[in-house]
């Protein structure tokens, strides 16, 4: 007897996709599903199902309640308010037409923090840059578009942090600490704290020195305070004493005319 295979005109089609999103935001399964089709996670098997015709709907895994829904517009899955604990892999099953399968793996991130640079230290020519460390962080110095160093840890429990120090050739040039992960990135430009010689640079220059002339007037206006009081009391009292003594010179010429 004869066999025959037929083949399935029903076709299963495969894809995995990475992909990124952010806490807090929105992500789209980008495979629409128009009338039938499931979105399955990890270990949890199928969390959404959309049904045709009247009874089409989606129903829920608890977790994801008020978070999933499949969009209008689009007809893509679509979770909001992301979660770190989100991040894993998931599978659109599009029963629309035979069946066609797209597995995406999410990641999920934080926005990155922006970075801080500490006081700098003039007597070095040197500042701090540091950063909160999370997932896939990485901090970056900047001399222009050339990079100087760049740091990054596994170890999320400490900040990162990069020391520069400008020599005095490059004074002139624009530094910047850059803070990025996949899907963010902070910058800040570094401040000039020192001039070429090593000495704090001219805007702290210029406000010591005022600091300073301010300090001296004040000095010598408390002192020309004190002075004016010391001379008018001793005025006064310079004053009252000739006053008495005229009065006692004319008590005596009174007694010696009553004596003549």
């Amino acid at each position: 007897p004869k066999v025959f295979l037929c083949a399935s005109q029903q076709t299963v089609q495969s894809e995995i996709q990475q992909v990124k999103g952010i806490v807090g935001q929105s992500f789209s399964f980008q495979e629409r599903v128009i009338k039938s089709g499931n979105l399955l996670y990890g270990e949890l098997g199928s969390i959404a199902n959309v049904y045709p015709g009247k009874r089409s709907k989606i129903t829920l895994e608890k977790r994801f309640e008020n978070r999933l829904r499949l969009n209008n517009v689009t007809r893509y899955f679509t979770l909001s308010a992301l979660q770190i604990d989100d991040a894993g892999v998931y599978t659109v099953e599009n029963t629309d037409e035979g069946k066609k399968i797209k597995t995406f793996e999410l990641t999920v991130y934080n926005v990155v923090s922006k970075p801080q640079v500490t006081e700098c230290n003039s007597s070095s020519c040197s500042v701090v840059c540091s950063v909160d460390n999370e997932k896939e962080v990485t901090l970056t110095l900047y001399r222009g578009e050339e990079i100087l160093n760049q740091t990054s840890s596994p170890d999320l429990t400490t900040d990162l942090s990069l020391r520069l120090e400008v020599e005095g050739k490059n004074y002139n040039s624009a530094y910047s600490c850059v803070a990025s992960n996949p899907v963010s990135n902070e910058t800040v430009l570094v401040p000039k704290c020192c001039s070429e010689d090593g000495r704090a640079n001219d805007a702290d220059s210029d406000g010591m020195t005022l600091g300073m002339v301010i300090a001296v007037i004040c000095v010598l206006v408390a002192s020309g305070l004190v002075g004016l009081a010391i001379y008018l009391k001793k005025s006064r009292n310079e004053h009252s004493q000739g006053r008495r003594s005229e009065q006692i010179y004319q008590n005596w010429s009174g007694v010696e005319t009553t004596l003549s």
